[in-house]
């Protein structure tokens, strides 16, 4: 097997080269390209001619796909894509896909279709390293710690920036409301890593206030975002990269002067979180199941 993998930082992040994913994959680069996403949580795959269904096919050697979203519509004649296009909406907000369903996808894909001519960065933080960095006593307290995410939330845009088209946007993604508590430090199937599982559907520690909680989340946020642990990807056409939904977060830098940015992105289903104690998440509100199959930890 000729895979070669080149770390791009100390923390995060790594290069593949010498397999061709445009084609079926023997098992042996199947778990080569897994064991370098449990050490590396995000991988970029360069000079990927790929179209919708040749990025589906290889999101599948992972495991079963996701449809796009739970609410949101999927790019024509394919409905496991979901279209990341600047014209309907910018992600620039730190978050970990779909943490507001039970059992959200286990790894993402994103492959560049319009890239801006600058800007456009997309940066993928490590949530176990950010954990590794915590205090004792700091750690102590996430351990015991669980979260609400929810899709229904405060974005805090200001009133002049919400336009009809905005409004829309907004009422298409909490179409179904969805709540979900998760443990705030989740234990990874594979590795049994430690991660910080928070990120910006998390909106209230269970048990405590609004304004306690968010205390509490921005102080652990902090060591998530900490430079030593995000990558910061510059995209180039023909480009896939790869990252493990269990152990990052991602923001998407809107810094492009409004010009077009269009990437797709498709999921791998993924297993129910689970704590340090062993207990798993549970839903509080809405039902996903249209979304996304329950899996077992792969």
């Amino acid at each position: 097997m000729s895979l070669k993998i080149t770390k791009v930082t100390a923390r995060i992040g790594a290069r593949v080269s010498g397999v061709d994913i445009s084609r079926p994959l023997a098992e042996e680069e199947v778990a080569g390209i897994r064991e370098a996403l449990n050490i590396h949580k995000a991988l970029v795959f360069d000079d990927v001619r790929l179209d919708d269904a040749g990025q589906q096919a290889f999101a599948r050697h992972l495991g079963d796909l996701t449809t796009a979203h739970p609410t949101v519509g999927a790019v024509e004649g394919a409905p496991n894509v979901l279209p990341v296009d600047s014209e309907r909406g910018r992600a620039n907000h730190w978050h970990t896909d779909v943490t507001f369903v039970l059992n959200p996808p286990q790894a993402s894909t994103l492959r560049s279709i319009t890239v801006p001519p600058y800007g456009g960065e997309t940066l993928i933080a490590n949530a176990v390293a950010a954990y590794r960095d915590l205090p004792e006593p700091l750690r102590r307290l996430a351990d015991t710690l669980w979260a609400e995410h929810t899709n229904d939330y405060d974005y805090a845009v200001p009133e002049e920036d919400v336009d009809e088209e905005r409004a829309a946007q907004r009422a298409q993604f909490t179409s179904i409301k969805y709540r979900t508590a998760h443990p705030v430090v989740r234990v990874h199937p594979l590795t049994g890593e430690r991660g910080l599982f928070i990120g910006g559907f998390a909106q209230r520690i269970v048990g405590l206030s609004t304004g306690e909680s968010r205390k509490i989340l921005d102080l652990l946020q902090a060591y998530v975002v900490r430079p030593e642990n995000v990558l910061r990807w510059r995209w180039s056409e023909h480009q896939l990269v790869l990252f493990d939904n269990r152990a990052t977060q991602h923001y998407a830098i809107d810094n492009y002067d409004g010009l077009p940015r269009r990437l797709h992105r498709v999921t791998v289903a993924g297993d129910v979180p689970v704590g340090l104690e062993g207990k798993e998440s549970y839903a509080i509100e809405g039902d996903a199941s249209h979304y996304t199959p329950v899996v077992a930890a792969a």
